[in-house]
């Protein structure tokens, strides 16, 4: 990331069904969602890493109802991210299509990489797309986690416990692909 980022960030964190997640947002709206590490000390390191020059603070109000929306999906909840407002400042143009078909993606539904590459026109690139998915910074505002490779398989998943945190949010939406609920940590 260039020096830049960082510079008039917020940052809060929050209790989820799936953990401690945080969320990290500029005057132009979210900059970043931080799904959960292993627990709410290692999810605020790896905010701090993202946005080293950000300050913990009190969410303005239209980051709180994004907050709010997203504790409530993933307790099962039916929400609409799609309206909440994204700095996509530092975000490559086409990681920006991708970002935008993958928004349109309902709860409770997945699409294929190779899907969201025919709907940017450009077929052959599913596998850049599932770069870009990698990079989301976005995760669950962009719902990642609805996007699957081709056949159902579940293809690969950044956020912390990988395809587990992916199996997790799916099986809590609802999703037809989705196997029986698992446990998001060890226990």
């Amino acid at each position: 990331m260039n020096d830049q980022v960082g510079t008039g960030i917020g940052f809060a964190q929050f209790e989820t069904s799936i953990g401690p997640c945080g969320i990290a947002w500029s005057e132009r709206g979210i900059v970043g969602v931080q799904l959960p590490e292993t627990g709410p000390g290692a999810t605020r390191a790896r905010l701090s890493r993202r946005f080293p020059n950000a300050r913990e603070g009190v969410p303005p109000p239209e980051v709180q109802q994004a907050i709010d929306a997203i504790v409530a999906l993933l307790a099962g909840e039916p929400r609409d991210l799609s309206n909440v407002a994204l700095d996509m400042a530092q975000v490559p143009d086409f990681n920006r299509r991708v970002y935008d078909v993958t928004r349109t993606v309902p709860p409770g539904q997945t699409i294929t990489y190779g899907e969201i590459a025919a709907r940017l026109g450009e077929k052959r690139l599913a596998q850049d797309v599932g770069q870009a998915l990698g990079q989301n910074p976005f995760a669950i505002v962009v719902p990642c986690h609805r996007v699957v490779a081709a056949g159902g398989k579940l293809g690969g998943f950044s956020a912390g416990r990988g395809i587990q945190t992916k199996l997790r949010m799916l099986a809590i939406e609802g999703a037809a692909a989705a196997p029986p609920m698992l446990p998001l940590f060890d226990v």
